[in-house]
């Protein structure tokens, strides 16, 4: 099968781009002729305050892969549409912001394929991260609701968001686990995943001066929707010896939580490293903490239960999205109610107990990329009539 893959990929940084690169990548291994069509330019910078683009790849980019896309040239989407209404025999439309709806609109209506294979187009899955962003403008359910009516399928990633699209358009909806990404695939700046240092016990790390030294880390794009002001509450009532590492692009200015930080006494217990971490960093930064703390207001699915999986730290979230059942309470890791600061210090002050991290670190499995690629590749190319 023809399948073009319409997304961000390498130069563009982060989860997304890395998802829709290893998608390419494994839907080529199952014997289809894939080609990635991505942004030259994705959008104003404005509208996104951080660094689009890195200079190194983070995974094995991909081969066939076109840049026809610009938010400045309207006329190349409409050129891609007719493009691919002759070359390919499905697309997937990978919908990371509404911001990029009236892009998908011009290609969607160049493709005249408003459902299945009417007037003989290719069949088009929409791949959504997230149906809705957590932070929503007045403008973004129209925009998306005006793109997933014109498709023939819709791939989300969890129940929760599946309800919410099928209030959107009348397209079959399919749930499909996010499969891991996050440098599961071979690539020449994959981190390697080494044992943490011999200790008498995890979260027992001595400083210079001899004393015991215990870690968290928080880790990613901070954003309001993700907690970090809640963290910082929590570890202010936590264990008064417990240190927190951020690192990650601040969305917008990181003054406000610099300020927090001083105002809640944390100055001396919270190190902020902002901006784009490399992979190179990531190792790390995951082998000097004891626990990766995901305080989300709201969210899906996160990549970052993975990634600490795969390091062999439990996971302190809260119960949003797929966070509920990614995370095992008690067994690899703690959950909390979200926006709940005395939950989440009481849970701090539960995983320093005598013999808890421990107990969790000892339970962690770490994610089976293989098994979960073939669930999804299974979801996607069934909504895609190749099942």
């Amino acid at each position: 099968m023809r399948v073009a893959v319409i997304g961000p990929t390498h130069p563009y940084k982060g989860g997304i781009a890395q998802h829709t690169t290893e998608l390419a990548h494994r839907l080529a291994a199952l014997g289809h002729q894939v080609v990635i069509e991505s942004w030259s330019d994705q959008y104003p910078a404005r509208l996104y305050p951080g660094v689009q683009r890195v200079a190194e790849p983070e995974m094995e980019p991909f081969g066939s892969t076109r840049y026809p896309l610009s938010w400045r040239r309207p006329e190349g989407w409409v050129r891609l549409g007719r493009r691919l209404r002759r070359e390919a025999d499905a697309v997937v439309l990978v919908v990371v912001t509404p911001i990029q709806a009236p892009a998908y609109l011009a290609i969607l209506t160049a493709l005249r394929g408003r459902a299945g294979r009417r007037g003989g187009g290719p069949r088009v899955l929409a791949l959504c991260h997230n149906v809705l962003p957590h932070e929503r403008r007045a403008v973004d359910e129209p925009l998306i609701r005006a793109v997933l009516r014109r498709v023939s399928a819709v791939l989300v990633h969890t129940a929760a968001q599946a309800e919410l699209a099928a209030t959107l358009t009348p397209a079959p909806v399919v749930v499909a686990e996010m499969a891991p990404h996050l440098w599961s695939s071979p690539t020449r700046r994959r981190p390697e995943v080494t044992e943490p240092a011999t200790q008498a016990e995890p979260g027992v790390r001595a400083t210079a001066g001899g004393r015991p030294r215990r870690s968290l880390l928080f880790f990613g794009l901070v954003r309001p929707y993700k907690g970090l002001d809640v963290l910082l509450r929590a570890l202010a009532r936590g264990p008064a010896d417990v240190r927190l590492t951020v690192a990650g692009e601040f969305w917008g200015d990181a003054a406000q939580t610099t300020r927090l930080i001083a105002d809640l006494g944390l100055t001396d217990r919270v190190d902020v490293r902002a901006g784009y971490v490399d992979a190179a960093e990531v190792a790390g930064l995951f082998a000097a903490a004891d626990a990766l703390v995901l305080p989300y207001r709201a969210g899906t699915a996160s990549q970052n239960v993975d990634l600490a999986h795969l390091y062999g730290l439990p996971v302190i979230a809260t119960t949003v999205g797929t966070l509920a059942t990614a995370v095992r309470d008690g067994v690899d890791g703690l959950l909390v109610p979200p926006d709940d600061v005395d939950a989440l210090a009481a849970a701090l002050r539960r995983l320093y107990e005598p013999g808890v991290l421990a107990d969790l670190r000892a339970k962690v499995s770490p994610p089976d990329p293989q098994a979960a690629w073939g669930n999804y590749l299974d979801a996607a190319l069934g909504a895609l009539g190749d099942g």
